[in-house]
């Protein structure tokens, strides 16, 4: 797969290294196994939980189309660059990326990110889905995978990192999570760099307590937050 090295880029634009402890870091192995670990219980526990709910949101999703896929695979950039596919349930149409350039003048977020609150191309299933942010539970297998972690920033899409700048790409640095700081901090009302500085935050002050925490609080996506579209 592709990659881009965010650590590589930062260096040649002569960013300051200050904004995250990278001595710290390297030391931090212990850390990374046992977050590791937690990642993979956590979502092993969850699949199973929630099997049911999953089982329900396909059938529904195959009900409005039965032609259509149930779970969407999109290419995401992730730690260090590297890129894989990132599963959803399909929340739009088949032909929603064929759509997007169409749209794009309508984004209602700033920086590096599109966002539209009434996008056309969402599916009545997938309007409720991406209101509970229920589209978002296959991602318990890219954990599995060890593509994501439970939590971490947000992965960006390949065409969003072309805009970045070095000081932006720090946020690959990590394994990028399904559920974040940004998420409990406002989701589309917070601005891309209110975005960045947020993932940064997290990644200086990582613990397993936070992960805890910051789970703990995403659960309230689950009934509805307002931001969430």
């Amino acid at each position: 797969m592709n990659s881009i090295n965010p650590l590589k880029n930062t260096m040649e634009a002569g960013r300051p290294f200050e904004a995250i402890p990278l001595v710290e870091m390297k030391n931090r192995n212990l850390f990374w196994v046992i977050k590791r670990i937690q990642d993979v219980c956590l979502s092993l526990l969850g699949l199973i939980l929630l099997s049911p709910l999953l089982i329900l949101i396909t059938i529904l999703i195959k009900l409005e189309d039965t032609k259509g896929a149930v779970i969407f695979a999109q290419t995401r950039v992730g730690k260090n660059g590297k890129t894989f596919k990132m599963y959803k349930f399909r929340s739009m149409v088949r032909d929603a990326e064929t759509m997007l350039g169409k749209l794009m003048e309508q984004n209602e977020v700033s920086g590096a990110m599109f966002k539209m609150k009434n996008d056309p191309r969402i599916t009545r299933v997938g309007r409720f889905i991406r209101k509970t942010s229920l589209d978002e539970l296959p991602q318990l297998f890219n954990v599995l995978k060890g593509d994501m972690s439970l939590v971490g920033p947000r992965p960006p899409l390949p065409r969003e990192v072309d805009d970045y700048t070095s000081y932006d790409m720090m946020r690959l640095w990590v394994l990028p999570g399904c559920t974040g700081l940004w998420q409990i901090s406002g989701r589309n009302h917070v601005g891309f760099q209110e975005m960045v500085e947020l993932d940064l935050e997290y990644i200086r002050n990582q613990s397993l307590m936070k992960d805890i925490v910051i789970l703990c609080k995403t659960v309230k996506v689950f009934f509805g937050a307002d931001n969430a579209y």
